[in-house]
């Protein structure tokens, strides 16, 4: 039930239904919340969880440690390198059931150097939004029939977070995405991370518009105590704490850090979630958040194209 605040008090041992039956795929789930997550929904019987990531090791160690617990949980890691589409491609190709309930968008990288993608693309638009994508393309026909098993509950988990506020004055730079982006800056700070975290919501409400059967939702986890988080600059983390302090969002550990995920992907009923939203921490609906630019409908339509045409000519 929401808290006075607003927050939802959530609980993912006591709060998340059994996932008996159901099908999950996570990427990057060999670290941070992506292992949290994975964690976390393994404890309530799901049939299977596919997690992606690139090293085979961290993969199999999470397996082994998953299996001590819940040794019928079925687990599969899927090694990608999610800054080249023809590996992610492949990649897919690995998933073998015949449906999937839950598809979590985790993996993501923040304030790298300048660098494109194996394709060419600004590294950060390429590895958040065009690799996600694929994956959801390549996927998507799968959940679709999923969502036609009577009680079926077929969801997509789109994280971004309030960088998204960051993005370029025009939303998203289509004719430059094809390079390094390197004027992309404001005071030292990089508005390509902005650019990609507005495109996981844009793509995110345009699945909600294209395929209202799949619940797809993006969600800003809050500021987490991960790499991504406590390797960057110390100005740069800087910004991320006090952006979020001023909205009333701390610091938290891992723990704390998956509840607005696991959420939105198996804590909340169906009937709880809008589809197509944002929301910020914990099951706080955020549209209202959302600038004119991040509620673009036009915009998430030439950004549903303009990333159909890319895929589509991926080998």
């Amino acid at each position: 039930m929401p808290a006075m605040s607003g927050f939802v008090d959530f609980d993912p041992e006591r709060d998340i239904p059994s996932l008996r039956n159901r099908v999950i795929f996570i990427t990057g789930g060999t670290a941070g919340l992506g292992r949290a997550s994975v964690e976390a929904l393994a404890k309530h019987e799901p049939a299977h969880i596919y997690f992606t990531g690139r090293n085979a090791q961290s993969g199999e160690s999470l397996i082994a440690d998953v299996k001590k617990s819940n040794p019928a949980v079925g687990m599969t890691f899927v090694k990608m390198d999610m800054a080249s589409l023809t590996s992610v491609k492949k990649a897919c190709d690995q998933f073998l059931h015949a449906r999937l309930d839950i598809l979590m968008c985790n993996a993501g990288i923040m304030d790298e150097p300048l660098a494109v993608s194996e394709d060419g693309f600004e590294i950060h638009f390429a590895v958040n939004h065009l690799a996600h994508a694929m994956i959801t393309k390549r996927l998507l026909p799968i959940m679709l029939k999923t969502a036609e098993i009577p009680d079926s509950d077929v969801r997509l988990i789109s994280l971004t977070s309030v960088g998204w506020q960051m993005h370029p004055k025009n939303g998203i730079a289509f004719d430059t995405l094809r390079s390094k982006q390197g004027n992309l800056t404001m005071l030292g700070f990089s508005l390509r991370y902005g650019q990609s975290k507005l495109s996981n919501i844009l793509y995110a409400a345009e699945i909600a518009r294209r395929y209202p059967s799949i619940k797809a939702v993006s969600v800003h986890p809050g500021v987490v105590a991960t790499d991504l988080v406590n390797n960057l600059p110390t100005m740069r983390k800087a910004l991320v704490y006090g952006t979020n302090w001023l909205m009333g969002i701390s610091v938290m550990d891992e723990n704390k850090g998956r509840l607005s995920q696991l959420w939105v992907a198996a804590g909340a009923s169906r009937n709880e979630l809008v589809n197509g939203a944002y929301y910020m921490p914990v099951g706080v609906l955020s549209n209202d958040k959302l600038d004119k630019t991040a509620k673009s409908e036009e915009l998430a339509r030439e950004l549903w194209l303009y990333t159909e045409d890319v895929l589509s000519k991926v080998t």
